[in-house]
């Protein structure tokens, strides 16, 4: 969880960005937790709060949480269905395959119990507000990466898990920068910060890795954070600047999923 907030704090200045450099300020000033932050920590709460087994126990508290949250923090920058569903109390999914399924999902992975439940859980997780199967897709795929990096897989195992299963890893970050633009599709990003991930050195790497592409920055630094984090682990010197950044209330938020664990 802690990974995908530190991806978006770094990426978030470079959103619309074309970065196309690893060579940048990680934490800059003017660095903020954005949606991908803010949504992360609302699943986190959920899986506190809610019986994991009980997919509309679930769904109503994820829904309560991701309100509750969004409407405490109004300006993170939601895409325009996504506020209008936070405004409402009764609007149901809208069929979205945008990435802010994906974006949000680590915290199931930390819950789960197995890699079954972990694509179950990131599947309800998407389906409240991203109900169109590749909204669906990119959420289990980041999730799925997750668990099974935290379960000591190597990163060609999980590349074959991807792979066998939802998308084609084929282009290297050589190929995909020069072209890449921004793009908020699960489709077109998720794919790629999976690769930021397997050709980063360690968790920072990964980070860079994302927003040099060049495409929606904090969000794909949000998704290989997060997988990075369960394969690298985090240095305490990044972990330690990043809670600089969280008010008093999120690290409230942050501490209840953490002590669910």
């Amino acid at each position: 969880m802690l990974g995908a907030i530190i991806g978006d704090i770094a990426g978030s200045l470079y959103e619309f960005g074309s970065v196309k450099s690893k060579d940048f300020d990680f934490f800059p000033s003017g660095a903020r937790l954005t949606d991908d932050s803010i949504m992360t920590l609302a699943v986190g709460c959920a899986c506190a709060d809610s019986t994991l087994e009980d997919e509309q126990d679930f769904k109503a508290s994820l829904i309560y949480y991701m309100r509750q949250l969004g409407r405490q923090y109004p300006y993170a920058g939601y895409g325009g269905m996504f506020v209008q569903w936070l405004e409402s109390d009764h609007m149901p999914a809208y069929n979205s395959f945008g990435n802010g399924s994906a974006m949000r999902v680590s915290p199931v992975a930390w819950v789960a119990s197995s890699l079954e439940e972990t694509e179950q859980l990131a599947a309800w997780s998407a389906e409240v507000t991203h109900n169109h199967p590749e909204g669906i897709k990119g959420a289990q795929a980041v999730a799925g990466c997750i668990y099974l990096a935290r379960e000591g897989c190597s990163k060609a195992e999980i590349k074959a898990y991807v792979e066998g299963k939802y998308y084609a890893l084929t282009q290297t970050l050589e190929e995909i920068r020069p072209g890449y633009t921004f793009d908020v599709t699960c489709q077109g990003s998720v794919p790629q910060a999976i690769q930021c991930f397997l050709e980063a050195e360690d968790f920072e790497d990964a980070v860079r890795n994302a927003v040099s592409l060049g495409g929606d920055g904090d969000t794909q630094a949000a998704m290989a954070g997060a997988i990075a984090e369960a394969f690298f682990g985090i240095p305490d010197h990044i972990a330690d600047r990043a809670f600089g950044y969280f008010d008093e209330e999120q690290k409230e938020y942050y501490l209840k999923f953490t002590e669910c664990l």
